[in-house]
C-alpha cells in the first residue's frame, strides 16, 4: 500500500495566502520559525518571507506548485500552517484549500477520493 497525501503535489495554500503570525513563534523568542525567514509586518506579528505581498509564494517552499512540493521547515513551520488543513482530511470541506488550488488551475479535492493514508482507504 502506498500513502498519497495530496498535499505533495500542491502547494498553492503556500503560494496564495500571507502566513503571518505571533512574533514568539520565531526562534528568537523560543519559538521554531527561523528568525531568517519572516519579515516584521507590525509590532507584533511577522509574516513568511515571500507571502508578505501578491503575488507571493512561502519561501520555505521547495518545487513546482501542481506537481511536486515540500517545506523546507516542515518541523519549524508556524501555527497557521499547521492548522491549515486540505480539503476532507477528517472529512471536513476546507473553501480555503478549494480557492488556493483553483488559484493555480487544480481542481478542488473530492470528497470520495482517498487522500490520507489514516482515511481507511487502501491507496495502491
Amino acid at each position: 500500500m502506498s500513502e498519497y497525501n495530496p498535499c505533495l503535489n500542491c502547494g498553492a495554500c503556500c503560494g496564495y495566502f500571507r502566513v503571518s503570525f505571533f512574533w514568539g513563534e520565531c526562534e528568537s523568542a523560543g519559538g521554531l520559525v527561523p528568525d531568517d525567514l519572516v519579515v516584521q509586518i507590525n509590532p507584533t506579528r511577522v509574516a513568511m518571507i515571500g507571502t508578505d505581498s501578491k503575488p507571493c509564494r512561502c519561501v520555505s517552499l521547495a518545487g513546482e506548485i501542481g506537481q511536486q512540493v515540500g517545506c523546507t521547515i516542515y518541523a519549524q513551520r508556524s501555527s497557521p500552517c499547521r492548522e491549515f488543513e486540505a480539503s476532507w482530511v477528517d472529512g471536513v470541506h476546507n473553501p480555503s484549500c478549494d480557492a488556493a488550488r483553483a488559484a493555480y488551475g487544480l481542481p478542488p479535492l473530492e470528497a470520495n477520493e482517498p487522500h490520507w493514508p489514516d482515511d481507511g482507504v487502501q491507496v495502491a
